[in-house]
């Protein structure tokens, strides 16, 4: 893969939701939006796409699956995910998603973590052994520094770790966050904010 051309292009994931109390049959305010947004490296947007997620469920890998389906592309370089616990601990399952970008990915966090086990057994007692089984199912994070200075924690799919850090140089202009990730996750809030004007009372 060629990471130096101007046209390389990178579908930035994100997603947003909102914990507020809605109606007693959804403690958790029900869905999640995630967003997909297509961006070149010169800048310039090339697409975008929505989906919903359930808060609290099981279902992150497949709402970035819809994703894909719903953007059609078979010109991505690169998946940039930010994150992979979604939306209360909905576990996005990162090598179904790279096999069906037919892309590489890369999965970036930035905070430190010691592991989500005892939250996992604490909050999802009826399916928390399945839950445990795909978080673990994830690998381990590897810390990475940007040219910037600035580090973040990524898993990846189908690059090398200098590949990796060379395409988070070409798509992260300020701080560390990538900027598909970045528009991804104001597209993400944006959808959110008006899907809940939507069906307020």
């Amino acid at each position: 893969m060629s990471l130096r051309k101007p046209g390389i292009r990178a579908l930035g994931i994100a997603e947003s939701f909102s914990r507020a109390r809605k109606t007693p049959a959804e403690p958790l305010g029900g869905k999640s939006v995630v967003a997909g947004v297509v961006l070149r490296a010169d800048g310039a947007l090339d697409g975008a796409a929505l989906s919903e997620i359930t808060v609290g469920g099981m279902d992150a890998t497949r709402g970035v699956l819809d994703l894909l389906h719903t953007l059609h592309r078979e010109d991505l370089q690169v998946v940039l995910l930010g994150g992979c616990v979604w939306a209360w601990f909905n576990i996005v399952d990162l090598q179904e998603v790279a096999r069906a970008a037919r892309a590489p990915l890369v999965c970036i966090t930035y905070e430190e973590s010691r592991g989500l086990d005892k939250y996992l057994k604490e909050y999802f007692p009826g399916d928390w052994e399945e839950r445990l089984a795909a978080y673990r199912s994830l690998g381990q994070r590897e810390p990475t520094w940007l040219p910037s200075g600035h580090s973040v924690y990524v898993r990846s799919f189908g690059l090398t770790r200098s590949e990796v850090q060379e395409v988070l140089g070409r798509f992260t202009r300020h701080g560390r966050v990538p900027e598909p990730i970045r528009v991804a996750r104001l597209v993400a809030r944006a959808a959110l904010r008006h899907w809940g004007s939507l069906r307020s009372p």
